[in-house]
């Protein structure tokens, strides 16, 4: 049990780090491309273009997926996991802080986060 929490302080620490970063380096910042529905995050940490939205916000997403990444790898070594493992957990502590009505992949489905 003690393992899974420092695991996840090392997470939440590293995403927002992630967050910091991406937000500086992107022309259209994360939150704003939740919040027109151009970007959504999928259960395994990355994030997507949500069915029905235009591809304005493509290029940041790939470039924060890329970030993640590699903050992701490095939390996996560190922690003995697999990479998709830490995408899990990565996604249920980035879906707690999600407003209400942003696009969510769950299990390959789409929905909006409801409150």
């Amino acid at each position: 049990m003690k393992r899974i929490q420092t695991i996840l302080v090392r997470m939440s620490a590293m995403m927002l780090l992630v967050v910091a970063m991406t937000a500086s380096a992107s022309a259209l910042d994360l939150d704003a491309a939740r919040a027109k529905g151009l970007a959504g995050e999928v259960d395994n940490g990355l994030l997507a273009v949500p069915p029905g939205a235009s591809n304005e916000a493509a290029t940041e997403i790939s470039a924060i997926n890329n970030q993640r990444r590699a903050e992701y790898a490095k939390i996996a070594a560190q922690n003995n996991l697999g990479l998709n493992v830490v995408g899990k957990m990565m996604f249920e502590k980035i879906y707690t802080r999600l407003p209400a009505g942003t696009w969510v992949q769950i299990q390959g489905s789409w929905k909006q986060k409801t409150p």
